[in-house]
């Protein structure tokens, strides 16, 4: 099943620009000013509030004051909920998002009705400086057991494909780029560039530099039988890559992302996305102005088996 009913989110409580991060996600810009702990708390709780205004379940659970996490908002890149009970701890590239990784998390996740049968810990390797950030960096097509990965400091090619063979997903390696301070530099998550849905794929084939990548992957999404709805790098840039399908108790389907990336569509593909499910958007732009990240990398798909 590609979507889920059932998110996690983290709400904010020192919320704000993290400069380890920022050393490699080109969408940060620090712009904190006195209340942007309040203003991401203020967006956060309007998106929620959203997504269950259309029956999507939301599991919330409050970041620790104990810990310097200004990242917490952004699980997907820690955790991720499979169908076979399954829940996957990752290695992450800042020291200070290590610190997300809470135990009392998962206990929620099963006290709201979930079974977690199974803890797999990938988060060892950090010790040797191999990170692979979760759902941020692979693209999972869980319909046709394809995982997508762009090469960057947070998705190491070997622990991807190893991770792959260990699931039963054949990877689909590519290098992904953005103009950033004048230069072709790599970007931090393969999320900002690329979602997979159920029926399309929304993708920025311009940041794939390599000809022969680039045709390759074409080929897979194509093959896939997926309508392959391109987006510029300009729109990118507007985290019109940062989206994600899920659907409701009533089995109907939605696509979230943010009013930054909405407003950057055309016409044509609003009605592409529309052709197969509802837009749910929300104000990010404090978060996604200081975070670097926007709706997807908020929301921890939950497809783990109900009690």
């Amino acid at each position: 099943m590609q979507t889920t009913d059932t998110v996690l989110m983290i709400e904010p409580v020192n919320f704000g620009f993290n400069a380890e991060t920022a050393k490699n996600n080109y969408f940060q810009t620090n712009a904190e000013n006195g209340n942007t702990q309040e203003k991401a708390l203020e967006e956060f709780n309007q998106f929620v509030a959203k997504l269950r205004a259309k029956k999507i379940n939301v599991i919330t659970v409050k970041d620790s004051s104990d810990t310097y996490t200004p990242d917490s908002i952004f699980p997907n890149n820690w955790v991720s909920f499979d169908t076979n009970g399954k829940a996957f701890l990752y290695p992450m590239f800042a020291k200070n998002r290590r610190l997300e990784r809470r135990p009392e998390i998962l206990e929620v996740v099963k006290n709201a009705g979930f079974e977690i049968s199974d803890i797999v810990d990938l988060s060892k390797s950090e010790n040797e400086n191999i990170f692979l950030e979760g759902t941020g960096s692979i693209i999972f097509d869980h319909d046709k057991k394809l995982a997508y990965g762009s090469v960057s400091l947070r998705l190491d090619e070997n622990l991807f494909r190893d991770l792959c063979k260990k699931i039963g997903y054949e990877p689909v390696v590519f290098h992904s780029f953005q103009t950033a301070n004048g230069e072709r530099l790599p970007i931090y998550h393969t999320n900002v560039m690329m979602c997979v849905a159920e029926d399309f794929v929304v993708i920025c084939l311009d940041c794939i530099d390599v000809k022969i990548e680039r045709e390759k992957v074409v080929e897979v999404i194509k093959n896939s039988g997926k309508e392959l709805i391109e987006i510029s790098e300009n729109q990118m840039h507007q985290f019109a890559g940062n989206m994600l399908q899920l659907h409701n108790s009533e089995g109907e389907k939605f696509l979230i992302m943010s009013e930054t990336a909405f407003k950057s569509l055309t016409k044509q593909q609003i009605e592409a996305i529309e052709n197969y499910c509802e837009i749910i958007y929300a104000d990010l732009e404090t978060i996604e102005t200081n975070g670097g990240g926007s709706a997807r990398c908020m929301l921890a798909e939950v497809f783990l088996p109900k009690i």
